[in-house]
């Protein structure tokens, strides 16, 4: 990377939707990330979270995201909407089959001691359906937000090809070949 952006890079999408690897991707490339490793990596996520806690309070204090101009942050779908208007986003937001997302979600649960609730699978996959929607045409009307919709099912099938087309329409000089390589198929674990 040259010159850093103005855009704070935001990597979002549904929980278990491949935004983690993503960060890793973006690691890799050359795109520094805002995060505090408080959340250890585990048999979910065995590669790390790529968390940061202020995220979770985005609410109460944004002070934090102006300062991430040129680095990536992990924000969940939801909390998106309580970033700062007045900062730019680039958002790649991470697409992936919902019932993968919703079966994937059931067994961390599981391996956490939680009972998933399996019965309402159907209804959870409609749920987050309707929130994505929702989430793309707000984003869409919004004159500081930019979204690149990453399908997770093809990062995995085509690591390299994804890394460049995300570092072409960041517009960053990234180094799309590490990107590519950070890329483990093994951990696509919960198939349609």
């Amino acid at each position: 990377m040259t010159t850093a952006p103005d855009f704070v890079t935001v990597v979002s999408g549904l929980p278990r939707s491949g935004t983690s690897m993503m960060m890793r991707m973006l690691e890799a490339g050359g795109v520094a990330p805002v995060a505090d490793g408080l959340r250890e990596a585990n048999e979910d996520n065995p590669m790390g979270y790529y968390e940061f806690e202020p995220v979770k309070d985005l609410d109460a204090d944004r002070s934090w995201v102006a300062q991430s101009r040129g680095r990536a942050v992990k924000v969940i779908y939801k909390l998106v909407y309580d970033l700062p208007m007045e900062v730019p986003y680039k958002i790649l937001l991470m697409r992936r089959d919902v019932t993968e997302v919703v079966r994937s979600q059931e067994k961390m649960l599981v391996r956490e001691g939680r009972d998933p609730g399996v019965e309402a699978r159907d209804m959870l996959v409609q749920l987050f359906q309707q929130e994505m929607q929702a989430f793309s045409e707000w984003a869409a009307e919004r004159d500081n937000i930019e979204v690149y919709d990453v399908d997770y099912a093809g990062v995995v099938g085509d690591p390299e090809r994804a890394a460049e087309g995300i570092a072409a329409w960041l517009g960053l000089s990234l180094d799309t070949r590490a990107m590519a390589e950070v890329v483990n198929p093994d951990l696509y674990r919960n198939r349609a």
